[in-house]
């Protein structure tokens, strides 16, 4: 079994730089595929970025257009999404979510969830 705890969100202002952290429990975190997600008010979803077991190769969605980094330090048990020149529509709650094997942007592959951490980016 694996446990996820988000943290690190809060309220910035536009164009602020944020970072959330994960912290996964067990001894498995250099086997696990690590991604985050976001849902904003009324909306899906969306998959944000994934990283694979051991770092070495990322995802994003074109949408992010250079602004958010996943980083993965495997002695810490820990996933970062830095997040730069932040705007008022990356207002959500971001998840972590982890699974084992193959990378993905399916969140219905991702059978491990944290609980969410909110950002608030107000203009």
């Amino acid at each position: 079994q694996v446990q996820l705890v988000e943290s690190g969100g809060g309220l910035v202002q536009t164009g602020d730089s944020l970072r959330v952290s994960c912290t996964a429990s067990g001894r498995t975190f250099s086997n696990l595929v690590m991604a985050w997600f976001r849902q904003a008010p009324g909306k899906e979803r969306e998959f944000e970025a994934s990283i694979t077991g051991t770092g070495g190769s990322t995802h994003y969605p074109d949408s992010v257009n250079g602004r958010f980094t996943i980083s993965k330090d495997n002695p810490k048990n820990t996933v970062y999404l830095q997040m730069n020149s932040l705007k008022p529509e990356d207002t959500a709650v971001y998840y972590c979510a982890a699974k084992f094997s193959f990378s993905t942007t399916s969140q219905n592959l991702y059978p491990y969830w944290g609980q969410g951490t909110q950002v608030t980016v107000s203009s």
